[in-house]
């Protein structure tokens, strides 16, 4: 049986999952030369008193793992309190399967919050709350290449600012529940 620890033990960090990926690794190199981590989110990030691991569940060829997953590695990146792994969802289809979007849909990325000691506290994914709004409601009528067209064309205007500060949200909610004693100890 597969633990959360042995998930993220087998993952591969961004660069390695970005110089694995034949197809997409330029452009997952690119969007991670480009992320930038607002200093106001860096600081919330690294306010945070005990060290979490980001379990990422993706595939290279996801419009929003595209999108999303550089900005969320160089958060972690430069935190310092973060540290990321990411595997294939296709790979592990018992680990979606118990993050499934609405109860039924792989979607990805997805990205799990695990305490030092690998029990998962959250999850965030597929994709930020206000594109996916826009997605199931204006563009759901869509033909797919001009959804996704558009779904891009949000990406760009946000450039992560929008997943991130998400995030961070999710980082300080799990960290304010989290019991004093596994905060000491970690």
């Amino acid at each position: 049986m597969n633990t959360l620890a042995n998930y993220f033990n087998g993952g591969l960090s961004f660069a390695d999952m970005a110089a694995a990926s034949v197809e997409h690794g330029a452009l997952f190199a690119a969007q991670r030369e480009r992320a930038i981590v607002p200093d106001d989110l860096l600081a919330r990030t690294q306010a945070l008193t005990a060290p979490l691991h980001l379990l990422v569940i993706s595939e290279d060829w996801c419009i929003d793992s595209q999108s999303t997953l550089a900005a969320v590695a160089a958060l972690a990146d430069r935190a310092g309190n973060l540290d990321l792994r990411i595997v294939g969802r296709d790979a592990n289809p018992e680990l979606i399967d118990a993050h499934l979007t609405n109860g039924t849909a792989r979607s990805v990325p997805v990205v799990i919050v695990l305490d030092a000691d690998f029990t998962e506290l959250a999850w965030w994914g597929p994709r930020p709350a206000p594109l996916q709004q826009r997605v199931s409601t204006e563009w759901k009528a869509l033909e797919k290449p001009e959804r996704n067209k558009e779904i891009r064309r949000w990406y760009a205007i946000d450039k992560g600012r929008t997943t991130l500060t998400e995030m961070v949200a999710l980082l300080e909610r799990v960290a304010a529940i989290q019991p004093a004693s596994a905060i000491a100890a970690s």
